[in-house]
Order: structure tokens, then sequence, then C-alpha cells
């Protein structure tokens, strides 16, 4: 039911731009109250308390429901017309923060429908972050739970505040703020409103979705492909460090999250081998846009936005592929990023040198940890378990995309750019999924909301045991 008043903001862009559309949202926002009222009517009256398995089939519902119902606007909509199939598609990409899109000619299209599309990032933002603090704990799969051991963290002498609700209020105004403050920064550089708010909402969520063709090459303005960078990165940093900042007026502590060091490591060396190899294959006139195109585009794939100011399937094929290997690392733990996320890489990291050392001294005893706290075998077994399935996962979709007639270079890049959440590929149609078929849409919309809800959360209504009281 609350779902359905987003639906009305587009009808106010309707009416200010004077478009056919108001029916549209106005029947789409009508169907998905009363199927909320239906579902919740019967009910009203009950009360129990909930269980942590519950919390993972409420998560799961909640978002397919959202996507089912989010799509009417899309298929009620005659200008453009959007089979049912393809609206789903959308919105799952929006709501996930993918940003991949089966819609094309942006440009005419209804600016209800453009903000519309722009507003589901912001609102699956928004949702990711408070399913990073309110449910991935409870599976113990390497994400927030590992800040709450994490001396530097705040989440444990220094949490954030004594509630989750409030916790999750706390980052919500955090992220809301970001959004405005980087639509006013885009503004002030020299977009128009519409596609400054817009753009923010791509960009805080990491979503990727424009509300023009030619994606951030339309507007040829270098500033804002900077101002681009910053927030992309405030995006992909884990929301709990931008409260510390707040709170404490300092920035010393971002440098003392080991996920923080390792991400921003990482990103600084990828930009360096980039830029050497365009530069070695004189991609670009001259080394300032050599460098501002590397730095942009490793950004944008390094943080699962998803955002292209150049032609980068053009470049040397060592270049793409590296961006499409990148955006599966993904961003950090508790951010708006997809991907496997940084902090299980630092531990992986770590476990695989335990064995290196074990092989040279069998009987040594070597403590794994995480900053100034010791990771317990759950953890580790769980953070190892997790990369396992995501690889196993990897393979059986890519394998059922082969089936259905997709060339390999797309299957696999089609699906790296879904299950991170990243939305770009390469291959056929590097920008947009319409020539796929429905079959492989499904397939790939599958893959962006396991890749959102981190696997476990999906996985865990498939086995037997969790039907069993």
């Amino acid at each position: 039911m609350p779902f359905s008043a987003t639906m009305l903001p587009p009808i106010l862009i309707a009416f200010w731009y004077k478009e056919n559309t108001i029916f549209d949202f106005c029947a789409a926002t009508t169907a998905t109250l009363i199927l909320g009222v239906l579902l919740w009517f019967p009910f009203r009256k009950k009360s129990r308390d909930l269980q942590a398995r519950e919390a993972f089939l409420i998560v799961v519902l909640l978002w397919i429901a959202l996507s089912l119902t989010g799509a009417f606007p899309f298929t009620f909509s005659e200008t453009p017309h959007i089979p049912y199939i393809d609206a789903i598609f959308e919105t799952i990409s929006g709501l996930t923060t993918t940003g991949a899109t089966v819609l094309s000619d942006l440009d005419d299209m209804p600016r209800s429908i453009l903000y519309y599309r722009q507003q589901l990032q912001f609102i699956g933002g928004g949702g990711i972050i408070v399913l990073g603090i309110a449910i991935l704990p409870l599976l113990r799969i390497g994400g927030m739970q590992l800040f709450r051991a994490e001396m530097t963290g705040p989440f444990k002498e220094d949490k954030l505040t004594p509630r989750i609700a409030q916790t999750a209020k706390t980052l919500w105004l955090i992220y809301v703020g970001l959004v405005f403050i980087c639509a006013c920064c885009y503004w002030l550089a020299g977009l128009n409103l519409f596609d400054a708010i817009g753009y923010s909402f791509s960009t805080i969520s990491t979503g990727g979705f424009c509300t023009h063709d030619d994606n951030f090459n339309s507007f040829h303005n270098p500033i804002l492909e900077w101002l681009c960078v910053v927030f992309m990165l405030l995006g992909a940093i884990n929301f709990s460090l931008h409260f510390s900042a707040i709170r404490r007026r300092s920035l010393s502590h971002y440098w003392q999250d080991p996920e923080f060091k390792m991400y921003f490591k990482l990103w600084f060396f990828i930009i360096i081998l980039i830029s050497l190899t365009l530069l070695y294959y004189h991609a670009f006139t001259n080394i300032h846009t050599t460098i501002t195109k590397t730095i942009f585009h490793v950004t944008a794939f390094f943080t699962t936005t998803g955002f292209f100011s150049a032609d980068f399937s053009n470049w040397p094929t060592f270049v793409p592929i590296l961006l499409m290997f990148i955006c599966l690392l993904g961003g950090c733990a508790g951010s708006t990023a997809g991907g496997i996320k940084i902090i299980r890489l630092l531990v992986l990291k770590k476990q695989g040198a335990r064995e290196i050392q074990r092989l040279i001294h069998p009987n040594g005893h070597y403590v794994i940890k995480f900053g100034l706290s010791r990771l317990s075998h759950k953890t580790l077994d769980a953070i190892l378990g997790f990369f396992c399935i995501f690889v196993a996962i990897f393979i059986v979709l890519l394998l059922l995309l082969l089936a259905m007639g997709l060339d390999p270079l797309t299957a696999f890049s089609s699906l790296t750019a879904s299950i991170s959440n990243t939305g770009l590929m390469l291959g056929a149609a590097p920008d947009n999924f319409k020539s796929f078929s429905d079959p492989a849409k499904i397939v790939i919309s599958i893959a962006m909301l396991a890749g959102r809800l981190e696997l476990f959360t999906l996985l865990v209504l498939l086995m037997p045991h969790y039907w069993r009281y």
C-alpha cells in the first residue's frame, strides 16, 4: 500500500509537462493500492512476533511483489507501450539498482516515465541500506556482521544508534542528504533541474539509469564527470563510515577501515593500469582526456553504477574485459553497490595466505583478523561458502543463457552485468537488453534479484529444512 504512493510524483511530472500518461499512473496507483488492501484486510487484526526465517521470506516476497506491481506504469502506458515481461525486467533493474534496460529512444520518451525509472533506483538504493542493516547480518556471510566485530567501525562501542529501526532511519537520512547534495552539484554544473534530480538518483544509488540514450556522453562536460566520480564513490562506501564522519567531524576513520583501504588501493591501481594501456594504444588524442575517461569508467564499473561517457567496447580488448571483472568485485558492504563486496575478498585473501603458510609450517596456528578483531570459524566458513555458491550459480546461469542462443561474450558479460548489478555489458548490444528473448530476460532478472539479495537470502527459501518447524 505505501508503494502505491510512490507512483504519485510521476503524475505531477506528467501534469507539469502536459503529458498523456496521467491516467496510466492513476490506474497503476489504484491497482497497486487495491492489491495491497486485499492482502492486508483479511489479516488486519492478527499479530505475532516474526522469527528470523520469516524475515527472509518477507524480504524475497516484498522484492518480487514490488517488481510485479512496479511494472504497472510501464505496461499501462501507450507511449511507449512496454510488454509486461519487459516492464518487469525494467522494474527489477531499477529496484536492484542494476541499470540494465530494454528501452530505447529515451530522449523522446515522456518525462513522467523517465522520472519513474529514476525513482525506482532511489527507492531500491534506500531499501538496500535497510536490507544490509536488518536482514543480511542474519545470514552470516561476511556482510555487516563483520563491522559489528570491528573496533574502528560504528557497530560496536561506536554503534550508530541502539535500535535497528533508528539505525536504518539515520542511514536513510544520510542517503537522502547525499542525493540532495549531488542534485545541487549537478544543477550548478549545468544540468537542468529534471536531469540533475534524475542523475542524482542514479549516482548515489549506484543504479545507472539515465534520461538520455547517450548516457553521460550526451553532456560533453568533464566537470559533470568528475562530480559523478566523487558521488559514485560515496555511494559505494559503507554508509556507516559516512555517519561516523558526520558525527566525529573527521575523515581519518575512513583510512582506518580495512575494507575502505583495500577498495581505494584497488581502484587506484586499476586506474593506473588502464590509463597506461590506453596511452600505449593511443585511444585518445591527449593525456588529460585519457585520464578523465579512465577514472570515470573505472569508477562506474567498480561501484557497479554502469555509467559510460565513451564507447568502451572499442577500447583494447584487455580494458573492457578487466572492467567486467572489477564490477564482479563490487563496492563495500553496507553501501548501495553490488558485487561480491570487497570485505569478502579481503577475508578470502587472508584465508588463502593462511593456507599457504600452513603448507610451509603444517603445525603452525594462524589467526585471521579483520582490523583488531579475530574472525570466527563460522564467519570464515560462511564467506568461503558464499564465494563457492556465487561461482556455482554463475556457471549454471551462464550455461542457461548459452543454451538460449546467446554468443559466449554476450552471455558472459550480460550475466556479469546483472548478477553484479552493474547493467553494462559487451557483445551484441552493450547498453540495451531489448534484443534478448523473453526466457533470457527472465534469467537475467533472476540474476539481478539474486545478486542484490546476496544469493543466500533467495537460496535459503529453496532448502527443504527451511519449511520444517
